[in-house]
């Protein structure tokens, strides 16, 4: 069984329970740390150390207080964490429900298990515990796994980023055809356009040209 193990989590409640069903499990060692950048400097001490941390839980957001922080989300922490310990096993515990979320904290920041925060949550954390701890398939809660469905999957294309890097850049969707048709950008018909975006602000539960823009840079697309 994992022997160290830290959590990143600005709840005390929150907090509490997981320490709970971790000395449940009879792991020795738990830490427990409320910033994103207090939880990447104790993981590189550790190591400094000679006594790595073999598994990080933690939450995706994190409330902003007076504290200043470099790193401010949970996405970020793995982000770093990633760079720094390939192989350390993560654990997402969180409300967050969106499947391109999950999809890319999967695929592209290649965590170990995503639990959903709900009020089967401590019982999936174990389950995801024992699961990453003896195998290496990834874990996700039952409520959820339908997230990482093929079917749910999304192929961002380049012409998906030809238009969300004109946003970007100020350009108003109306003036997209014409840019379009001097570029050489195909299809660059009005209809085709509005269809695409309307899918793409639907798919990353956008508000508006401007939001997508926003959700974009935040998964790097831009």
């Amino acid at each position: 069984m994992f022997q160290k193990v830290l959590i990143a989590e600005d709840f005390d409640i929150i907090n509490s329970g997981l320490k709970a069903t971790l000395e449940k499990m009879q792991i020795p060692e738990i830490s427990h740390i409320p910033y994103c950048d207090e939880a990447f400097l104790k993981l590189k001490k550790a190591k400094l150390e000679g006594n790595p941390f073999d598994l990080l839980i933690t939450d995706l957001s994190f409330v902003e207080d007076h504290h200043k922080q470099d790193i401010t989300s949970g996405e970020a922490l793995i982000e770093n964490v990633r760079k720094e310990f390939p192989t350390l096993k993560i654990i997402v515990f969180s409300v967050e429900d969106k499947p391109f979320r999950i999809q890319h904290l999967y695929n592209n920041l290649k965590i170990d298990a995503y639990v959903w925060k709900n009020r089967n949550g401590q019982k999936e954390l174990e389950k995801a515990i024992l699961q990453i701890y003896k195998s290496k398939s990834f874990y996700i809660s039952e409520d959820l796994r339908e997230a990482i469905h093929p079917k749910k999957a999304i192929e961002i294309t380049e012409y998906d980023i030809h238009i969300i890097e004109h946003l970007s850049k100020g350009i108003l969707q109306d003036n997209l055809p014409e840019l379009f048709v001097k570029k050489q950008i195909k299809p660059s018909s009005k209809s085709s356009i509005e269809k695409r975006l309307k899918f793409l602000k639907e798919h990353f539960n956008a508000k508006n040209p401007t939001h997508l823009v926003a959700i974009a840079k935040d998964f790097g697309l831009v």
